[in-house]
């Protein structure tokens, strides 16, 4: 498992590339992590690094917290992360990790917690068709219809798409490609959107799948170089 950020999700905009593309991006503020423990093989059977993410009032804090926090002699953090690391040699307790860890990556995983919409009937949150809307079908328009069976089985299964509480929910979006990367105000600018509403938290890790499609800078290159290729020929 590699290390990953956590950040706050500012908004949207759109970047200009140097070929004159518009490409819409989001962007993420990014909190730098501090190393706060280092987990050896020997203890716990894994080694990695415990890293805290923003700052936190010390009245906001259990007394166990308190206690450990000064024993680590460290400021209060609201969120507690473990990674699991291969080399733990390399991490030393106080060390700040920042956007510098994504430095040369192309493509990044995102993950978010998706926008409340309360509850909501079967044709906004599972795209159905609805009912009639003539003949005989008298005010079940919207509604779902059918749910079980008859005498057998006799139950509604688990899993059937109904009305119920819609968003809310943490959710992954794969491979998006990193567009600009502002190390000294710690932002970084992903394209296409990400999900929740502004002030989202926001885990960043480096992609879990290997990425082959290219970024819109190595589209254009290529396309270019074809179509040079294609005047030589001529």
């Amino acid at each position: 498992m590699s290390i990953g950020l956590i950040g706050t999700k500012i908004g949207m905009t759109r970047e200009f590339m140097d070929t004159g593309q518009s490409v819409p991006v989001t962007v993420i503020k990014v909190e730098k992590g501090r190393v706060l423990d280092i987990i050896n093989e020997d203890k716990r059977g894994y080694s990695a690094i415990k890293v805290g993410f923003f700052k936190l009032k010390n009245s906001k804090l259990t007394k166990q917290m308190k206690g450990y926090f000064t024993k680590k002699n460290t400021e209060p953090k609201k969120i507690l992360k473990e990674f699991r690391v291969q080399k733990t040699d390399v991490y030393k307790e106080g060390n700040e990790l920042g956007l510098e860890i994504f430095k040369d990556k192309k493509f990044l995983d995102v993950r978010s917690k998706t926008i409340g919409k309360g509850f909501a009937g079967v044709m906004k949150r599972w795209n159905f068709g609805g009912l009639r809307a003539s003949h005989g079908v008298s005010v079940s328009h919207r509604s779902h219809g059918s749910t079980g069976q008859r005498q057998d089985p006799g139950k509604v299964f688990k899993g059937k798409k109904m009305a119920g509480h819609m968003g809310d929910k943490i959710r992954t979006m794969l491979n998006l490609e990193v567009i600009k990367s502002d190390i000294e105000n710690n932002l970084i600018y992903l394209k296409g959107s990400i999900p929740g509403s502004k002030n989202t938290q926001v885990f960043l890790r480096e992609s879990v799948k290997n990425v082959r499609k290219k970024t819109i800078k190595e589209k254009h290159e290529a396309k270019v170089k074809a179509s040079a290729a294609k005047k030589g020929k001529k």
